[in-house]
């Protein structure tokens, strides 16, 4: 979108004693950024407020600003429109109310799209229109283990096709994951022993750790660099009393979703997951985390996307209106291509697969599929209208091993190398795929008119017989007379083969189902994870 622009300077006001330093120019749906000297009396986490209100035309935006302490208090926003923003400050401290100042925000550079947001019913699309189709993978405690670590985890993203990762922000004590973080997210007042001689960190939950939120922020910024979101957990129950993070009062988890809105909520790239498996964490109830949640909307001005996860097969009241989509904990969904657009139909919102099992080498179930099963399950999820995220997490030398799941680091198994192929696929699409005959064609995917794929899954045929649903979802009825060109795509093998005739509709007798009017068929590779895309000629 466009407006006014006009070339402005640095700005500089000293107002009795205070400093306001703000951008001149900023790209659109990047960050403007001001920071305001004031030193407090008290405790700058907890004692003073401070907003600031945006105005651009007849749009209106209000943001909370944070302590960033040594008396410096930052106000960011994300701009969504071109042209001249004003602000304007409110502040229970007289030094830091009624502060004014403007930028310009400029138009967005090639690939700056913006924040996701829900597009239509079912779907996910960039604030520019542009379709995003997610296809993540999942690193919960990466941000946690040691920088080059950190730098590798990086690294292995780059070229591997993910844009979007599953992330803790408290650390994580789980099997496998025991490491001590670098950082912590509040100061440590002191030590403390426990009645069975444990000693442990006292924190002072009323200052938060700058360096902690810092370091989060910078890998943020990194993962949007190589144009991958972050589907931040604000909540996880894998702490056992080592930190007690997930035990801490209610006014203080209030006070943590405030602060880490008000840093956080202006990043393009943020989600707000606001627990994984939230009934696995036995201090709070189903209000905490409609109360949590609430807190969340309320205090995000541009409203990211925000879900909940359970443990298998627990779900949400997801219809509530301030989750955006569906993320679950299950596999049974995505065994076969119609369970997960069941699921679509029931909640009327996206649903994301956020956990299906992982791709390893472990003991446990849920860490031992293979690189096929992996694949093939992801394949049911996308083509049923719905998305999965991906995990992987072999062990290949003891228990300090970099499980990517866990840690990050690098990729060790195979499914991760076909999502790039899978997404290039998905994004090629006209329209976001859904079933096209659901409860009667449990094979047919459509992504509109004269655009359909049919997944064979773990068959091993040779041929195909042409033959696809009269009913198109909510697209035109297909009929006879149409020329369709079929290409098999190996899944596993990443190939794309064109089928050498065409094929033209007849309406078969039951009028349900059109089939090719010479009978005709397709040679498959008498291999499984197969899929057909047919397209109608023009």
């Amino acid at each position: 979108m466009t407006g006014k622009a006009a070339p402005l300077t640095a700005m500089l006001l000293l107002v009795a004693g205070l400093c306001l330093h703000a951008q001149a120019k900023v790209e659109q749906y990047k960050r403007f950024e001001t920071s305001l000297l004031y030193t407090p009396g008290g405790n700058g986490f907890k004692d003073i407020t401070l907003k600031a209100t945006f105005i651009h035309d007849d749009t209106t935006v209000t943001v909370s600003g944070f302590y960033d302490g040594n008396g410096i208090y930052r106000i960011r926003f994300m701009p969504a429109y071109t042209g001249i923003w004003r602000f304007t400050t409110s502040s229970d401290v007289p030094q830091l109310n009624n502060q004014k100042g403007s930028f310009e925000c400029v138009r967005a550079a090639p690939g700056n799209h913006g924040m996701v947001k829900v597009a239509g019913v079912f779907g996910f699309g960039y604030a520019d229109g542009t379709p995003y189709f997610p296809f993540g993978t999942t690193a919960y405690a990466w941000t946690h283990m040691s920088d080059p670590l950190q730098e590798i985890t990086l690294a292995a993203l780059k070229p591997s096709g993910f844009n979007k990762i599953r992330m803790c922000v408290f650390p994580k004590f789980y099997n496998l994951v025991t490491e001590e973080p670098m950082l912590y997210p509040f100061e440590v007042k002191g030590v403390k022993t426990d009645s069975n001689g444990k000693v442990s960190k006292a924190w002072d939950f009323e200052k938060f750790n700058l360096a902690f939120f810092r370091h989060l922020e910078k890998r943020i910024d990194d993962l949007a660099g190589l144009g991958i979101e972050a589907d931040l957990i604000l909540f996880h129950p894998y702490d056992k009393g080592q930190w007690g993070f997930d035990t801490m009062p209610e006014e203080v988890n209030l006070r943590y979703i405030r602060y880490i809105t008000a840093r956080l909520s202006s990043f393009k790239n943020v989600w707000w997951s606001l627990a994984n498996e939230w009934d696995y964490v036995r201090s709070k109830t189903i209000a905490d985390w409609d109360l949590f949640a609430g807190t969340v909307v309320q205090n995000d001005p541009y409203r990211h996307l925000l879900s909940i996860h359970g443990a298998t097969a627990t779900y949400y009241d997801y219809w509530k209106p301030a989750f955006t989509h569906v993320s679950i904990q299950d596999e049974a969904p995505v065994q076969s291509l119609y369970a997960a657009a069941l699921l679509r139909n029931i909640y009327r919102k996206p649903v994301i697969c956020d956990e299906v099992g992982y791709e390893g080498n472990l003991k446990s179930r849920w860490g031992r599929y293979t690189p096929q099963e992996m694949l093939y399950l992801i394949v049911n999820g996308v083509m049923a209208g719905a998305y999965v995220t991906h995990g992987e997490c072999y062990m290949y030398g003891n228990g300090k091993d970099t499980i990517f799941w866990a840690k990050g680091g690098r990729f060790r198994g195979e499914s991760w190398k076909r999502i790039g192929f899978l997404r290039k696929m998905i994004e090629a699409c006209p329209h976001s795929l859904q079933m096209a005959d659901i409860s009667r064609d449990n094979q047919t995917s459509t992504a509109g008119e004269g655009y359909y794929f049919v997944t064979l899954g773990k068959e091993a045929g040779n041929n195909w017989k042409f033959s696809l649903p009269v009913k198109n979802a909510d697209y035109k009825r297909l009929g006879a007379g149409v020329k369709f060109r079929v290409e098999v795509i190996d899944t596993w093998n990443m190939t794309v083969t064109a089928c050498p005739q065409t094929f033209e509709t007849k309406t078969d007798e039951d009028g349900y189902r059109v089939s090719d009017k010479s009978g005709g068929t397709v040679a498959l590779p008498a291999r499984p994870y197969i899929i057909l895309r047919i397209t109608a000629m023009p």
